[in-house]
């Protein structure tokens, strides 16, 4: 299927987006990096709803801005197709679905203390999410490694993210260095631009950590502030998040015990949709529905926000000359990153010779026929089952 060259003619209504987004939020197993290959799948080849070019820089731009990844990429397109109320819907409808099931969860945790077994359903699930991104990066590489030269730059962000180096410094560096290298040009052709292209408009948003009152006494603005402030501030995977967590939750606040805290992360790990709704777990741990809410939407807030903010200045920089290449080099190294996060994936989720079937068969099916994701996801889950049933 040749990719759609550029958004359909008729609008996308907000019924379409809420749909879409509730959908995978029910079925996005994985992680942030499966969850983008899936929107991408769906977004850009499927529905035609914008190009490669654009989606990567949403991607992009994603990078740049604390908060959950694949939940920041649902809320820039919903705003790309609708608006705000794009924004709103498909920001909700991705997360709403996670919610549920985390809540179904953590109320069984309350009850039974302990949380469902579901290591078969995902033996089966994670090969076949490998299969999902690879397809996706392969899409999006062709798209993204313009030149040569940042074809090269994306190497090294993987080198450097395998390395460990943090994140956000792989992808500031790769869009300096993108920079630098528009500037050595322009000088080589002697052709001096105007003092506002040689601004660097490095779009990196933050907030200021959240103060949160120093008691151990359990209250709902307290558990607010929390998780606001690492809504607010967190760069990075779920391993970050444990961090984060601990500090407050379990040595500063004492409202967790470690095992606790494990058993939560696990949750949002294992659960489809954004792996923040640890914090939906956490809430109902501590106090019941009413701080499962307050928690989620503690955390997922600042993603509004963010967006909201980031969203519009996208067009702008793409415009930009100068913008444009800082905004090239965080796209190449944005797919470093997510291709780093795949061989990471690949590590726990092919593990021996049925997983590896898994995978090559998700990958065969996904280059010949083309399903929709949630299926190969679905039939994933069914044989996960059926392998551990027999093994």
């Amino acid at each position: 299927m040749t990719p759609p060259r550029g958004a359909p003619d008729r609008p996308t209504t907000l019924g379409e987006l809420a749909w879409l987004f509730a959908r995978l939020g029910l079925t996005a197993f994985g992680g942030p990096a499966a969850h983008i290959a899936m929107m991408e799948d769906e977004v850009v080849r499927r529905r035609g709803w914008m190009t490669r070019e654009r989606f990567l820089d949403l991607l992009g731009t994603t990078n740049l801005i604390p908060g959950p990844n694949s939940t920041e990429m649902a809320i820039h397109i919903g705003h790309d197709r609708r608006r705000w109320a794009g924004l709103l819907v498909a920001g909700a409808c991705f997360i709403l679905p996670a919610v549920v099931i985390v809540m179904a969860i953590a109320w069984a945790y309350v009850r039974f203390g302990t949380v469902p077994e579901v290591a078969g359903v995902l033996r089966g699930v994670k090969p076949m999410i490998i299969a999902v991104v690879l397809q996706a990066l392969w899409g999006l590489a062709k798209t993204a490694m313009k030149t040569r030269w940042l074809a090269a730059l994306a190497v090294a962000a993987l080198a450097a993210s395998l390395a460990g180096v943090n994140e956000l410094i792989v992808l500031a560096v790769a869009g300096l260095v993108a920079w630098l290298a528009r500037v050595a040009g322009e000088r080589e052709r002697e052709r001096a631009g105007p003092a506002a292209s040689s601004w660097l408009p490095f779009p990196v948003l933050g907030a200021a950590s959240t103060a949160v009152a120093g008691t151990t006494a359990f209250g709902l603005w307290p558990l607010f502030l929390v998780f606001l402030k690492v809504g607010s501030v967190l760069f990075g995977s779920g391993y970050v998040l444990i961090a984060f967590l601990r500090g407050d939750l379990v040595e500063r606040l004492h409202w967790l015990t470690e095992s606790q805290l494990l058993d939560a992360v696990a949750v949002g790990q294992v659960t489809p949709g954004p792996v923040f709704t640890t914090a939906t777990f956490v809430g109902y741990v501590l106090g019941g529905p009413g701080a499962a809410a307050i928690a989620t939407l503690g955390i997922f807030l600042p993603a509004f926000v963010f967006v909201a903010i980031s969203g519009p200045l996208v067009p702008r920089l793409r415009r930009s000359p100068a913008a444009a290449a800082v905004l090239d080099g965080v796209n190449a190294a944005s797919l470093a990153l997510m291709a780093a996060v795949t061989v990471q994936l690949g590590r726990t989720a092919i593990v021996d010779l049925p997983t590896a079937a898994l995978a090559a068969i998700g990958a065969v099916v996904l280059i010949r026929y083309r399903p929709n994701s949630a299926w190969l996801v679905l039939g994933g889950a069914i044989a996960g089952v059926a392998i551990s049933y027999v093994s």
